[in-house]
């Protein structure tokens, strides 16, 4: 039987500290992921979906009402693996040329970015993405992912509350500027890009 595991952090708990707490990394990836692979295995035991891939579970769930258990838990295990994925302690990457090159600087990028996702309502995801031959900003409420609208994700940010309320309470906007100036992984995002162009 086809079962998920708990994917691992690619630093320790506390290597994101200041920005982002022991505390916090263990909460929100040690316990609310856990959950969501948890579920997830408990959902899809004894259906096709035990034979397929994760991003395969994602899409082929995706829209249906039936299925909507599936696709909330199958989406916010890949939106966080990629949310992790896209920090780094210590970064010393610089932001590809190709971004800003599309949004006019590097200030502007992160202007932009940050208004995005300051003005989600409620929980979700902000997201840098390529649609098509575009590079854009674009916000996903809940669970929703990039991928099910056929754009090629190259780094977001969780805005859900679990993932900054420990370190910074209701301040969302000084975490927005914690990650863009300190914790983004751009040579992960810079792979994404070069995936994105095949």
């Amino acid at each position: 039987m086809f079962a998920l595991s708990q994917f691992p952090l690619p630093y320790t708990t506390d290597a994101l500290a200041p920005y982002i707490s022991q505390e916090t990394l263990e909460t929100h990836h040690g316990k609310h992921v856990a959950t969501y692979i948890d579920n997830l295995n408990k959902l899809i035991e004894n259906t096709p979906y035990e034979e397929i891939s994760l991003d395969e579970i994602i899409v082929q769930s995706a829209g249906r009402p039936s299925e909507k258990k599936i696709f909330d838990n199958a989406a916010q295990i890949y939106n966080h693996n990629f949310f992790f994925q896209g920090m780094c302690p210590k970064c010393e990457t610089q932001m590809p040329v190709e971004i800003i090159a599309a949004f006019g600087s590097e200030e502007d990028f992160k202007k932009q970015f940050k208004s995005a996702a300051s003005s989600l309502f409620g929980s979700g995801y902000t997201w840098l993405v390529r649609d098509g031959d575009r590079l854009k900003i674009i916000n996903t409420a809940n669970a929703d992912t990039p991928m099910v609208y056929n754009m090629k994700p190259l780094l977001n940010l969780d805005v859900w509350e679990h993932a900054y309320y420990l370190d910074y309470k209701n301040r969302r906007a000084d975490f927005i500027d914690s990650f863009l100036d300190n914790l983004v992984n751009w040579e992960f995002v810079a792979q994404n890009l070069a995936q994105s162009q095949q």
